[in-house]
């Protein structure tokens, strides 16, 4: 099979799609590695190591595309890439669909074969491309929202750990799932004060014993996420519903009784974000207001981080990029799952019910 590795040409995205490693064990197994010029240099991985692990090096996007059966990329592909994108290819990377009917249209008119790194489904029912993501992203909240209380980012000047006589930060994290367990363990660990709020209550007593004593449970209802959205410093949003938009679980009118100066960051922005007044930005510009309140929205916040991210995304990726090089996409369960478009024609329920398209069983 012939596999391309294009460069990501979304805005301020770092990352790439194969390591040199994943290169390697592809050629060995026979098939062909096409990877276009650059590709990896924004993780520190220039076009000589995977020339020298066997990839074929090609000037252009378009000479990827061309020949490529399997696409292996890392987000959603961008308007300028549709045109490239041929009827029947196979395109493993990140969609997040449910999150825009104008991407999914466009797929469908392609039709492609869209297979999802965040709908694949684990043995035991586990999401394990979106996790590696998820956990960066996490982590990563919490030093942005860090950044973005400072006063010259137009936050309120909060230090999330205080400092002796001065109380710390309040931090509110919506989500008890990946996202929100790194954020509050990041955020414990400065200092701050630390709520999660799930609708699994079972989480939460799991979250209850391993958290550190500064991070406290809380089941989310509308009256608690209201009110604590009301106390906090900084807010972070990390609910997940696989394949489908997010909850908005913060309202317009929510904002209006925060303190001005707080700080939200909608890790699922991806997904739609779970903030009414949510919409996505980029590293470039990252921030804007409303009503005093600072929104961080970038939709692929792990792209900054672009070499810690490509490897953790790759060392869980490629086996399955192997899976579908050998054949197996049709046969393979977890495969299977990951399938959201396939010849014009919608795959997955939850994308399927957010537009009102017709769902349709796979081949």
């Amino acid at each position: 099979m012939i596999v391309g590795v294009p460069r990501e040409v979304k805005s301020d995205e770092y990352r790439v799609a194969m390591l040199p490693a994943g290169v390697e064990e592809l050629v060995t197994a026979g098939h062909e590695v096409l990877v276009e010029r650059g590709a990896g240099d924004g993780s520190g991985l220039p076009d000589e190591v995977y020339a020298a692990n066997g990839a074929t090096i090609v000037d252009s996007a378009e000479d990827v595309f061309a020949a490529a059966e399997l696409l292996v990329k890392v987000k959603e592909p961008q308007p300028e890439e549709w045109p490239l994108l041929r009827s029947g290819q196979m395109v493993f990377t990140y969609y997040h669909l449910a999150a825009s009917e104008e991407l999914t249209k466009a797929l469908l008119q392609r039709g492609i074969t869209a297979i999802a790194y965040e709908t694949l489904r684990g043995v035991k029912g586990d999401l394990p491309l979106l996790t590696p993501m998820s956990e960066v992203a996490g982590r990563m909240s919490i030093q942005e929202g860090a950044k973005y209380l400072e006063r010259p980012q137009e936050g309120r000047g909060i230090l999330l750990g205080g400092v002796p006589g001065v109380l710390p930060a309040t931090i509110v994290v919506l989500g008890g799932g990946i996202v929100g367990k790194e954020a509050a363990r990041i955020a414990a660990g400065f200092g701050a004060e630390v709520v999660i709020l799930d609708i699994n209550v079972d989480r939460l007593r799991h979250l209850e014993d391993v958290m550190p004593s500064n991070v406290t449970t809380l089941f989310s209802d509308r009256h608690n996420i209201r009110d604590q959205v009301r106390r906090a410093d900084l807010v972070i949003g990390g609910v997940l519903i696989p394949g489908a938009r997010a909850p908005r679980l913060v309202t317009a009118d929510d904002l209006k009784e925060m303190k001005a100066g707080a700080v939200i960051v909608d890790v699922c922005i991806d997904q739609g974000g779970c903030f009414e007044t949510s919409r996505p930005t980029t590293h470039a510009e990252p921030t804007y207001i409303v009503d005093d309140i600072v929104h961080y929205c970038v939709t692929n916040m792990p792209g900054a981080v672009g070499r810690t991210s490509t490897y953790a995304l790759c060392n869980v990726t490629f086996p399955f990029v192997m899976r579908i090089a050998q054949g197996q996409l049709q046969t393979d369960a977890a495969l299977r799952s990951a399938i959201n478009l396939q010849g014009g024609r919608v795959t997955n329920r939850a994308v399927a019910d957010t537009f009102g398209l017709e769902y349709a069983e796979l081949n």
